[in-house]
């Protein structure tokens, strides 16, 4: 059978040439046709790789006869081709003791535990040899050792760039870092701060609302803040975080009920009457309600009992008849909280919890703290005032999208509505063994990018 000739527009696409019709038709293949995207992905490799390779290939160029050298005006495509040749050439010219190409790695991927990456410039296959390019890891944990002993582990979802032996940047996201002796003044920095290592393990966080954290486990690191250029040391124990440019406290704008083709009726936090917020154990413990973020966590470490928290939400089903409600699903979409670390916490466990006492729907958002959380108690979910509808888990590293939480029970408590308003509990029930551990986050209505929380009902006849 012959062989079908290469698709053109890979190449195209990767250098920008691509109209935006061509591209968005390209996209579409690439997600139809496993061969295409599998071309594309070797494709994309190579030209990183022959992008983080350029001054070695110009090097061996160089032995090239000049009437040969215009290969350096082809375009990409052909200097892709070219230059692959030129490292065939020369990897057999080691045969005669005359020298190799090396591939100049600074980092190895030693470690990848559910992992699935999207967008990354470099190899994601355990053991891969990696240079400077960009890591993005959508789902599960993974770990790096630097050629200069120091050990990177990214927590999905997360994109980091590796720089040198020495240095990266973390893009967006949550790593932790091990720094032997040796490797004293490995350093990552994020937009808002610079950690430099001066012998210890420490976490680094950024989410996606711009917000840095910084927590040192063991040693000591130096600190510094992007804004000011102000240094300063922490110590075992300590943190430190930088407040991003939020959209905390600010009115979003207010959602829309929608009717799917499909006869689901899809209702954010963000229509009509419906809230979402989260409270906080202890002195600080809110109001919390006009965050982007709804933090969970739970925790029986003495150190950490003040960073519990728990999330509520509330619909407004007043516009459907609820009584009808045959089918029903509770959608939340995880982001970074920017607080502590999944590689700290197990696979966790979640239970969502109705609020069967209507009286505690109509919770204000700008006014609930921990002690004033409709239906619960310090313990956790008042039995007197909830139900328990169903769970879910998180793995660590992540969940790789969106969570939708289904079942029978959570429809029935929806029939039995009796104001237009139903609420729900999101508590974690599964806790940590490091005070440090991960605080997760779910979107919420204020959040800039990401889908506030949303009840998906479809009507029976």
């Amino acid at each position: 059978m012959k062989t079908p000739p290469p698709d053109d527009r890979i190449d195209r696409a990767i250098e920008g040439l691509l109209s935006p019709e061509e591209l968005d038709q390209f996209k579409a293949d690439v997600i139809r046709d496993a061969d295409l995207r599998a071309a594309y992905v070797d494709r994309l490799w190579l030209h990183s790789s022959l992008r983080a390779e350029r001054e070695t290939l110009l090097e061996v160029l160089q032995e090239v006869p000049a009437d040969e050298k215009v290969v350096r005006r082809w375009p990409v495509a052909v200097w892709a081709a070219a230059a692959a040749a030129c490292v065939t050439l020369a990897a057999s010219v080691w045969t005669f003791g005359k020298g190799t190409i090396h591939h100049r790695p600074v980092a190895t991927l030693i470690q990848a535990e559910n992992c699935k990456w999207a967008g990354s410039e470099l190899p994601t296959a355990v053991n891969s040899k990696l240079g400077t390019g960009t890591l993005a890891l959508l789902e599960g944990i993974a770990t790096l050792k630097f050629n200069s002993g120091a050990t990177v582990t990214i927590e999905a979802p997360t994109k980091l760039q590796i720089r040198d032996a020495m240095h990266c940047r973390l893009i967006e996201g949550t790593v932790t870092a091990e720094v032997p002796e040796p490797a004293h003044g490995f350093t990552i920095d994020t937009a808002d701060l610079k950690v430099k290592d001066l012998g210890t393990r420490f976490g680094l966080t950024t989410g996606t609302m711009g917000n840095s954290q910084v927590r040192v486990f063991e040693g000591k690191v130096e600190v510094g803040h992007a804004h000011d250029g102000k240094v300063q040391l922490l110590t075992e124990g300590k943190g430190m975080s930088v407040a991003g440019n939020t959209a905390a406290g600010q009115e979003p704008a207010r959602g829309q009920q929608v009717q799917e083709a499909d006869g689901w009726t899809s209702i954010p936090t963000s229509f009509g009457r419906g809230r979402d917020g989260f409270a906080r154990r202890g002195d600080n413990g809110g109001p919390f309600g006009m965050q982007p973020v709804l933090m969970v966590k739970h925790t029986e470490l003495e150190a950490s009992h003040r960073n519990e928290r728990r999330a509520v939400v509330t619909f407004d089903v007043s516009q459907i008849p609820s009584a009808r409600a045959g089918e029903a699903q509770l959608v939340l979409d995880p982001v970074p909280s920017g607080f502590g670390f999944s590689a700290l916490v197990p696979d966790s466990r979640f239970a969502i919890y109705g609020i069967t006492d209507h009286s505690l729907d109509d919770w204000n958002e700008k006014e609930m703290r921990w002690a004033s959380m409709p239906g619960c108690t310090d313990d956790g979910p008042n039995p007197n005032q909830t139900q328990r509808l169903a769970e879910f888990w998180i793995p660590r590293g992540g969940s790789g999208g969106a969570i939708t939480i289904r079942g029978d029970a959570i429809a029935d408590f929806i029939r039995h509505d009796t104001n237009g308003l139903v609420s729900f509990l999101i508590v974690r029930e599964t806790g940590e063994s490091d005070p440090s551990g991960l605080v997760h986050g779910f979107a919420s209505k204020e959040h800039p990018t990401a889908r506030p929380p949303t009840l998906r009902i479809k009507l029976s006849p």
